[in-house]
């Protein structure tokens, strides 16, 4: 195997613009003692040195384990509370009623809660609130409508913010539990508990899991509490539903490092054996054709249990993860397919419209966005996150409907806390609300307001940096040859995943190698082939022809580049062979 390692490369002749950064000597050497101490191969323990992993700490990163990582639940706040009290309405019979968000993390962590009261006897009645009319999280008529039929109500993934409708069903009756990960304001709804990692109070640490972490945990917290006396004698066996838990920390993008590695590992080894009807009627209608990987979570079945609350019916994610019955699941699954497909077509134009408006405002500041009538609130946070990735700043976009209130998402980049921020605009009386986590958020706003609380927010970041942020620099593993790029060394790669946020694949430079076959394919996708003269590699880059690379690659055809991305394993009618997700290119120099 042959792996050439280049510490020099820099790239002023990017095609998009980037720099790219090697590894520097002192985490060569780092991954060199990783690699011998542990029996690997080199290039595997250059890969955990990059990501931080000590070497004390590499076998467990290689393997994490639900076992090692579990935490005491008891470590949250509120988490021994609401797990009695969730017990007892087990034990008694109780309704129980769910009010969950409207995306994956909030379906799974639905489903999750609902197949766990399923296995002993218990049924649970569901809310989720639709995306137009009631807007996220929980809201008066809603909460009070549940509290006439469920002594209690646990919000999943929503309620960290909503005083006054978890006063309102505390009013008419219930109790109220919240499982969420949403950044919490200075003082909490009073109601049994909120569980929470990110409240101001909770030393747990666990401040990176999504909802669904949380309502695994507090399931956890729950069995913990009904011991022994089970309904039906036996104890739910929660690993069973890892898999939901790894789609919904994938698709909300929580960072893959301590826990929600063992979560994710399990859960798609849980995925692997197509126990869950929904999941696997949803995989078949995205055409997975190979064992489960977070870039299937994040891009194939994600997006799709999405596409309900987007622009279809808000509770259909939820219904199809729940669901048993496999001729009800192929057809919530091909439903949503169809919503997919609508979704893709209306953020293409709005994506476009947000882009030009980006772009004739000027990037500048700490802070990109777009708004504008008739967009469909369903398609924006997917908007602002592309426009995140174009322009490297945070990006909020908006859609504003007939009463001038516009509905908008915001994603943020690394280091810069916009839920936090988006937090503080709403206290300056600017926004009508708003809230989120660091990396994504959620806002309402009056458009005789707007201006004023962009110019807000837009200040706010810069104080953090925002507005002095570079090109995204492509981070590199090292170099490789189409020739080294073998078979074995994508097995041995694949040891240190799962990749993701916080986690991202390995990325390798291949020097001065020859472009050839170039086209695009599909909808935007580029595809090639690579050769340095004696092997070739097919490389494709996604959505390259909506950027600069993929018609820059184009007129780069038949000539010698330095390409860059990431090599995986290529699964296709039963041969297994690498390619290259390629994601830059520079002119290459000999």
């Amino acid at each position: 195997m042959t792996i050439f390692m280049d510490t020099t490369i820099n790239s002023p002749l990017s095609l998009t613009g980037r720099p790219w950064q090697m590894p520097d000597a002192a985490v060569e050497r780092a991954g060199l003692a990783i690699a011998q101490r542990h029996g690997l191969p080199e290039i595997v323990g250059r890969v955990l040195a990059i990501r931080g992993v000590e070497i004390e700490e590499a076998q467990a990163y290689l393997a994490p384990t639900l076992r090692d990582m579990m935490p005491n639940p008891s470590s949250l706040s509120d988490m021994d509370v609401a797990a009695e009290r969730l017990a007892r309405a087990v034990r008694d019979g109780e309704r129980i009623g769910l009010f969950g968000d409207y995306d994956v993390d909030g379906g799974a962590s639905v489903a999750l809660v609902q197949r766990w009261l399923g296995s002993m006897g218990r049924e649970a009645r569901v809310h989720i609130p639709d995306r137009i009319d009631e807007g996220y999280g929980p809201n008066d008529p809603a909460m009070q409508a549940l509290a006439r039929d469920c002594p209690l109500i646990i919000c999943l993934d929503c309620g960290t913010l909503s005083h006054g409708p978890i006063a309102a069903a505390r009013e008419a009756g219930a109790d109220v539990i919240v499982a969420d990960h949403h950044i919490a304001g200075e003082t909490l709804p009073d109601c049994t508990g909120i569980v929470n990692p990110n409240r101001h109070d909770d030393e747990s640490g666990l401040g990176q899991l999504c909802a669904a972490g949380v309502a695994f945990l507090l399931l956890a917290a729950t069995n913990r509490a009904l011991r022994p006396d089970f309904p039906g004698g036996k104890e739910p066996d929660l690993r069973q539903w890892l898999d939901l838990v790894a789609l919904a920390t994938v698709a909300d993008v929580a960072p893959l490092k301590g826990l929600n590695r063992a979560f994710v590992r399990q859960g798609l080894q849980v995925m692997r054996q197509r126990k869950n009807a929904g999941i696997r009627a949803l995989a078949d209608v995205a055409k997975m054709d190979t064992a489960p990987t977070p870039f299937h979570l994040g891009f194939l079945l994600g997006p799709r249990v999405n596409a309900g609350g987007r622009i279809g019916k808000a509770d259909m994610g939820a219904r199809l993860l729940a669901c048993d019955d496999a001729q009800e699941a192929a057809g919530l699954a091909a439903q949503l397919d169809e919503y997919n497909r609508d979704r893709r077509e209306i953020e293409t134009q709005v994506l476009l419209a947000a882009t030009e408006q980006v772009e004739a405002r000027g990037v500048t500041g700490g802070l990109v966005w777009a708004a504008d009538e008739g967009w469909h609130p369903g398609v924006v946070g997917i908007v602002a996150s592309r426009l995140k990735e174009t322009f490297n700043r945070p990006a909020i976009v908006i859609g504003l409907d007939d009463d001038g209130i516009g509905k908008g998402s915001g994603r943020s980049v690394s280091g810069v806390d916009l839920g936090r921020t988006i937090h503080g605009c709403v206290q300056a009386g600017l926004l009508l609300k708003g809230g989120g986590h660091k990396m994504a958020a959620g806002l309402t706003v009056a458009r005789e307001s707007l201006e004023e609380a962009m110019d807000w927010l837009d200040a706010a970041l810069c104080k953090q940096g925002s507005d002095r942020i570079g090109p995204r620099t492509l981070m590199l593993d090292g170099s490789l040859s189409p020739r080294g790029a073998t078979l074995d060394l994508c097995e041995m790669l694949e040891q240190a995943g799962p990749f993701g946020a916080g986690a991202p694949a390995p990325r390798f430079a291949f020097p001065n190698v020859r472009v050839e076959r170039a086209r695009e394919v599909g909808t935007g996708h580029f595809a090639c082939t690579i050769s340095d003269g004696t092997t070739r590699m097919d490389a494709i880059a996604f959505r390259a022809f909506e950027t600069e690379l993929g018609p820059a690659m184009m007129q780069n055809a038949g000539r010698t580049l330095t390409v860059a991305g990431r090599i995986q394993i290529d699964e296709w009618q039963g041969r297994r062979k690498p390619k290259l997700f390629l994601e830059d290119a520079m002119v290459a120099t000999h």
